[in-house]
């Protein structure tokens, strides 16, 4: 009888825990199709919301990717590298560190400072006016380079290139060229008379990359310089580190399409159509600190219809000291007059 109790107590206590085990196999089979179908729901939910989020927001299959993402950053930190780059070469250039492309006779000049370039604008068929200028007022050969040498002034004329590039009027140059090498001969502008206020800035961008100087000079080849008295009074501005020097002037803004001065951009100027305060074009002259301002800015100054206006406007919104001087008037000689026009 004992015996027979104890079995049956086994027994039961073996059918309990096989009872217990299928419960709880049970209660966790559902759990877990209970997690997978919330899991399953949630992604649904989230590839429906992503859905409906392209539709509304326009984006869809066109949204910028991370890789599009990287690259236009990495564009903004070369751009400014780039701008770096530009800031710590004009600074080096202003400590008097030359390009290595210059010429012998040019890394000559720039190692010690000069006083000023001087960039004689001509142009096709006005060999002429370039002789008088070599016999009046313009040293030729050794002489040339002694005045760099000994009054830090050098010059030279500036002219672009034909529009059919390598034509007789390009070669008529070269060959002028190689007999006096006193030109500046600008490569990459085109030569033309709606194409000067391009020139000017090309001009200075050149000079400024070439030449180590306190101040850059534009003067055209109708005009007569004294080249001793420009000197002494760019002299007595050595100590105004942003100056804009010539015979200020203003003017009416002619809107008329067949006027000699027509200016495209007439309506820019305002209701009374009269220019800003700018010097004459015959002859002016800027500080290295503005000449190196044109150059790192060169791709967004842009120009007007005359040379002249469009150097007048970059300076209008910067820190510049405008001297009206009287002696770059070049209407007639005056006693003490740096120069005329004919």
């Amino acid at each position: 009888m004992h015996s027979r109790a104890s079995q049956n107590r086994l027994s039961g206590s073996a059918f309990h825990s096989r009872i217990s085990a299928l419960l709880l196999a049970m209660l966790s089979t559902m759990a877990a199709i209970y997690v997978a179908g919330r899991l399953w729901q949630d992604a649904a939910d989230r590839v429906y919301l992503i859905q409906e989020l392209d539709k509304r927001s326009g984006q869809g299959e066109s949204a910028i990717s991370v890789d599009d993402t990287l690259k236009v950053i990495a564009c903004r930190e070369q751009q400014k590298q780039l701008s770096t780059l530009e800031m710590q070469l004009a600074a080096a250039r202003q400590e008097g560190f030359v390009p290595k492309s210059l010429s012998k006779n040019e890394v000559a000049h720039s190692k010690k400072k000069l006083l000023a370039v001087i960039g004689i604008f001509t142009t096709f068929g006005r060999k002429k006016n370039r002789d008088a200028i070599r016999k009046a007022w313009m040293p030729s050969g050794a002489a040339l380079k002694k005045l760099a040498d000994e009054k830090g002034i050098v010059v030279r004329f500036v002219i672009g290139r034909s529009p059919n590039r390598g034509d007789s009027l390009d070669r008529q140059i070269d060959r002028e060229n190689e007999q006096t090498n006193d030109f500046i001969v600008l490569d990459g502008q085109v030569e033309a008379s709606e194409e000067r206020p391009k020139k000017m800035k090309s001009f200075y961008i050149h000079a400024v990359e070439n030449w180590d100087a306190e101040f850059y000079v534009k003067v055209n080849d109708d005009v007569y310089v004294n080249i001793d008295v420009l000197g002494a009074t760019l002299t007595a501005y050595l100590n105004k580190p942003r100056v804009y020097i010539g015979c200020m002037k203003s003017g009416e803004v002619f809107s008329e399409l067949t006027h000699k001065w027509y200016e495209p951009d007439w309506w820019k100027f305002g209701d009374a159509k009269s220019y800003f305060t700018h010097a004459s074009g015959e002859l002016y002259a800027i500080s290295r600190a503005l000449a190196q301002f044109i150059s790192i800015n060169r791709s967004i100054l842009r120009t007007y219809a005359h040379d002249d206006v469009s150097a007048g406007s970059w300076f209008i919104g910067l820190d510049v000291k405008h001297i009206d001087e009287r002696k770059f008037c070049c209407s007639s000689w005056l006693a003490g007059a740096i120069c005329t026009a004919v």
